[in-house]
């Protein structure tokens, strides 16, 4: 059971890059997916999430309107579309679920560098 974030990369301000996530091992299914993020030397934080099974999102006020979450054709990815990237934008950037038996499962997270 795993996840697996990429998409991640270098782009000027104000571009675009969409990340995936993909699961490994398993389906989403009734999952909710959150993606987060870690810029240096700051904690880890919550940038939004989608719940697999009906679509819903919800976003850190700091992204809200720039990026959006959505669900792949296949049960097994989401994408993180992220939009008119800020310099404080760059990160590292994970996909997470919390499995009832496994608990807490993290992507190995994917750099965005967001270049101003």
């Amino acid at each position: 059971v795993q996840l697996q974030a990429s998409g991640g990369g270098l782009v000027q301000t104000g571009g675009s890059l969409r990340l995936s996530c993909a699961a490994s091992g398993f389906t989403f299914d009734d999952y909710t997916i959150g993606w987060f993020r870690q810029a240096p030397g700051k904690g880890r934080e919550g940038v939004g999430c989608i719940k697999n099974s009906n679509g819903k999102t919800k976003y850190a006020d700091s992204v809200k309107g720039r990026f959006t979450a959505s669900r792949g054709n296949a049960k097994n990815t989401v994408y993180l579309q992220m939009n008119s990237l800020k310099f404080e934008d760059t990160a590292v950037y994970y996909c997470h679920i919390d499995d009832l038996t496994f608990g807490d499962i993290w992507g190995q997270g994917t750099l965005v560098t967001v270049s101003s």
